[in-house]
């Protein structure tokens, strides 16, 4: 069962949506419609690292994530032992779910790689507000555009060499759910382990420690448990773009 974050009125807690990482849903969406969501009396609800969200094909919200990372994993071809993965990791910002705006009993696997809050909110009073508020409904159209054409960039071109694109998915996440050190400029990525990253580029594991450990030994990343610190987020991109 997911800890629930003590009732926590929704003006309270959720200052600073247009903060989030540029191009997220909650970047985007205004101030009015901002207000129009938040008269449903939405609260922020805790998970766990290794919790999962439950986007089951029984639930019936949509969730705004407010801070922490997720893994969703999807199965195109069944979910079955073995079965193929189409991996994404999303952050703050981003609304997951969102197939449940037309499809209630659509279900994707939703794993917080660490404590995650979201919001959650009915899909049929979200779809209320897409039908009232126009600007709110071109927030989330453009938000699901940026978000498909970054990952068209960081998780399909499987052409790459398994650097750059090991890489390019480290920039990425330094640019979407990355914390930056005011001191020293460094940006710590917390939640994906190698694992993960191997998962999401359908790299071997063995392929994706090489990367990373060439990207360790030429001091772009530190790499620890489940965190990596990115010292030179630019030279990532540079790997990203072939240069």
């Amino acid at each position: 069962m997911p800890s629930i974050a003590p009732a926590n009125r929704s003006a309270d807690l959720l200052l600073g949506h247009e903060k989030k990482p540029k191009g997220s849903f909650l970047q985007r969406l205004s101030a009015d419609d901002w207000r129009f969501l938040l008269q449903d009396d939405l609260r922020g609800r805790s998970f766990g690292q290794d919790e999962h969200l439950p986007l089951g094909p029984g639930d019936r919200n949509v969730y705004m994530i407010w801070d922490g990372v997720v893994r969703q994993d999807r199965f195109p071809l069944g979910d079955w032992a073995g079965a193929p993965t189409v991996t994404r990791f999303r952050g703050g910002g981003q609304l997951v779910g969102e197939a449940k705006l037309i499809t209630p009993d659509s279900a994707v696997r939703t794993r917080c790689l660490t404590r995650t809050v979201v919001i959650p909110c009915r899909a049929r009073r979200f779809n209320v507000l897409l039908g009232r508020r126009t600007e709110a409904k071109i927030a989330l159209l453009r938000s699901l555009e940026d978000r498909n054409r970054s990952d068209e960039l960081v998780y399909t071109l499987t052409t790459l060499p398994p650097l750059e694109r090991t890489g390019g998915l480290l920039a990425h996440l330094a640019d979407t759910v990355g914390s930056r050190d005011p001191r020293t400029g460094s940006v710590t990525i917390t939640g994906p382990g190698q694992k993960d990253i191997a998962a999401a580029l359908q790299l071997a594991v063995s392929t994706t420690e090489n990367a990373l450990r060439t990207l360790r030994y030429s001091g772009v990343i530190e790499a620890r448990y489940r965190q990596f610190v990115v010292h030179d987020v630019d030279a990532l991109r540079h790997l990203d773009a072939g240069n």
